[in-house]
């Protein structure tokens, strides 16, 4: 190579490195993300940004909202339904409809690499959603408009600082008030236990007990048109769920006491944790027979009594198998997937999402996400209750009350509706009750 051609090619060089680049090379150019109720939204291809408005995939967005979408070729016009909403919007048009009332928007609908792209802010605002704009992020963050759902919480012995009680309410027992009533439907009352021969407990080793004045509960609950269920909590930590299982006699005794207790409730919720954890083939098929077994003998009581029976079942990844999701969805009334414990607080969204997958043998509106408040933040929990709405669950039951904070409260009230239910209204228990 000539001293000429090296000068040259140097410098070329040096000017290459010096030179500006293009913004995507320098990373100032980020991908377009969106979230809607705090977990990412997928698309096959990527929203951009046109005239100062993002525009998305209508069909990934619409399914991610739960609204059906259609394609009408022929007009070159895309259509979605829900909620009693209704709208369409042409391939290059700027006229909309919502519910056939005409809106002018900002950009048209395009087709991009073979997907149609629709204006989000138009199409979530339309379906009741907010949409916030990160531009630092280059995010839009989408909040989905509160569900009617299922709300279970769960009510158990706490001190001072951690009153079911007082957290429900509003006030310190034995006072009573709406307090956050509106945002429960369904209370799990943790306060009976099981032996190895099946007797009923009302007190246990693993803390679990009854209160005395138990009774002023049911009487607020009723006051505030809350549904009522009796928890009964049994762990294997010591076998003594196993033997229970394995024992014909026993297995009979638990399921007369139950069902007769269960006159003074709504209904049932079992908790029966820490099965197959060291079972492996035929073990662990047998572990999970007897477990659905229980569970069906149980069932046919409590339907002959007009009773309900929710089952709260470690979730399918966790590493207690000792569960057939698809034999015990055919047989209760719903199932709370207790998809926590996972190590990391908050609860891995990635976990959860994967639990309540695998738990999809269960029709989704029998299938209830399980959230543990100690593990979760006001933000956190928005994403919980989120991958309930995709997914389309019954709802979500909350370990446990007396821990969620005011933040908390506010949170799901702008996420979750119960309804309107009746109820008589504030005043005090006439029973002593110490939870």
């Amino acid at each position: 190579m000539s001293r000429l051609v090296f000068v040259f090619f140097m410098v070329v060089v040096i000017l290459a490195a010096v030179a500006p680049q293009p913004a995507a090379a320098q990373g100032y150019l980020q991908e377009v993300s969106v979230l809607l109720d705090g977990l990412p939204v997928h698309f096959d291809v990527q929203p951009v940004i046109k005239n100062g408005r993002t525009l998305v995939p209508f069909r990934a967005i619409g399914e991610a909202l739960n609204v059906a979408v259609s394609w009408d070729g022929a007009t070159r016009t895309v259509s979605a339904t829900g909620g009693g909403v209704s709208i369409s919007l042409q391939i290059g048009s700027v006229k909309a409809y919502r519910n056939n009332t005409p809106i002018t928007l900002d950009v048209p609908p395009q087709i991009l690499n073979g997907r149609t792209l629709v204006p989000l802010r138009f199409f979530s605002e339309a379906f009741g959603c907010t949409v916030l704009w990160d531009g630092a992020a280059r995010t839009a963050k989408i909040a989905s408009p509160p569900k009617k759902m299922t709300v279970i919480g769960f009510y158990a012995l706490g001190g001072p600082q951690t009153s079911s009680w007082t957290n429900l309410f509003g006030k310190a027992y034995p006072e009573m008030g709406k307090g956050n009533t509106d945002l429960v439907s369904d209370l799990a009352l943790g306060w009976y236990s099981l032996d190895r021969e099946g007797n009923l407990l009302t007190e246990s080793a693993t803390g679990w007990r009854r209160p005395a004045g138990w009774e002023g509960v049911l009487d607020a609950a009723a006051a505030y048109g809350l549904s009522t269920e009796m928890v009964v909590h049994v762990t294997d930590g010591d076998g003594t769920l196993s033997m229970l299982l394995a024992d014909d006699a026993a297995v009979q005794k638990a399921v007369a006491a139950i069902a007769g207790e269960a006159d003074l409730y709504d209904g049932v919720n079992l908790d029966f944790e820490g099965l197959g954890f060291s079972e492996s083939g035929e073990g662990l098929t047998t572990v999970r027979q007897r477990f659905t077994n229980f569970v069906s003998l149980l069932a046919g009581q409590l339907k002959n009594k007009g009773k309900t029976l929710t089952l709260s079942l470690h979730a399918p990844n966790s590493a207690y198998r000792g569960y057939d999701y698809e034999a015990l969805g055919a047989v209760a009334d719903r199932i709370v997937i207790m998809a926590y414990d996972y190590g990391a607080r908050p609860e891995p969204v990635s976990l959860v999402i994967q639990a309540v997958e695998m738990a999809a043998a269960v029709p989704a509106d029998k299938l209830v996400l399980g959230i543990s408040v100690p593990s979760e933040t006001p933000e956190s929990i928005l994403a919980k209750v989120g991958i309930a709405k995709r997914y389309n669950l019954n709802g979500i039951a909350l370990w446990r009350l007396g821990l969620l904070s005011g933040e908390m409260w506010e949170a799901l009230r702008s996420t979750v509706a119960v309804g309107n239910k009746e109820s008589a209204g504030g005043g005090k228990s006439n029973r002593r009750e110490t939870s």
